[in-house]
């Protein structure tokens, strides 16, 4: 019998109506959490009503910018994070509804990806902490610098391949949580991780590979030794996702009779207005 990842499916998508108010304890990040709360189903986005109601989403995006290098070093690093991951996931959304309905014609890409937007990681700046920053100098040289590569896990990306956008935005206080959660649910997420025991491959995404170094230095040395003849990524990989795998999977992987590839990055938009796209 054929088994892959994902192992469960989560059933996060609710229908839109009244909203309870926000409870996020950080006020900075409230509209954002607001915005997420009713424009994202299940990490995809109502873009189309977004971007017909994008003030709040402006403001905040502005809001971002108002915060000083000076008062943002003298917040708790775990508050810190927060800000960088919900400024990363803002920017994204921005970016997109700014250029929605998105129509390119690099024949690499989905018509309607994100990355038809020349520059959109590589060029386009945003002001915010008191720099200036593209979306990959965001990830590469700010989160790293947390030293917790589950971030990489957090970025929505404007992308199915991407982390799955939560419903809510990050909070320093609950940082720790989300996170585990982040890591939790990358099992059930095959353009995260799924395993073909029939096959005996264990397929993960290019995002382990694009911040190889990151999650090395974090997990690689927490693996199983059942692991130890593995790369380094492979033995990271596996220290995050196999705490959160079933008890049969676990003894499936314990005996360390798979291979271990990387699968193509998914990068369509990942986009609710004209229904969910699997």
């Amino acid at each position: 019998m054929r088994r892959t990842f994902p192992l469960a499916v989560l059933c996060l998508a609710a229908s839109l109506g009244a909203q309870e108010p926000s409870t996020l304890s950080d006020p900075l990040h409230r509209p954002l959490d607001e915005i997420l709360d009713v424009n994202v189903r299940d990490g995809f986005v109502y873009y189309n009503a977004l971007k017909s109601s994008r003030v709040k989403l402006d403001r905040y995006v502005a809001s971002l910018g108002a915060v000083s290098s000076g008062e943002l070093s003298a917040w708790p690093r775990e508050r810190q994070a927060a800000f960088w991951l919900n400024a990363y996931n803002a920017f994204v959304l921005r970016t997109v509804i700014d250029h929605y309905p998105i129509r390119g014609k690099a024949s690499q890409y989905p018509a309607s990806s994100i990355r038809q937007i020349p520059g959109a990681f590589e060029r386009r700046t945003f002001r915010a902490g008191g720099r200036e920053v593209t979306l990959d100098g965001l990830e590469r040289d700010v989160l790293a610098g947390f030293n917790d590569p589950r971030v990489f896990l957090a970025l929505g990306r404007g992308a199915i391949g991407g982390g799955r956008l939560r419903s809510e935005a990050f909070a320093g206080t609950d940082l720790e949580d989300q996170l585990a959660e982040v890591a939790a649910e990358s099992v059930t997420r095959k353009e995260i991780a799924r395993l073909d025991t029939s096959a005996g491959v264990l397929s993960l995404s290019p995002i382990f590979s694009w911040r190889e170094a990151p999650f090395v230095a974090a997990f690689a040395d927490k693996a199983d030794v059942a692991y130890a003849a593995r790369s380094p990524i492979e033995r990271a990989a596996l220290a995050l996702l196999e705490p959160h795998v079933l008890f049969t999977e676990r003894e499936y992987l314990r005996r360390n009779s798979f291979t271990v590839s990387f699968h193509e990055f998914d990068w369509r938009l990942n986009d609710l207005t004209g229904g969910r796209r699997d």
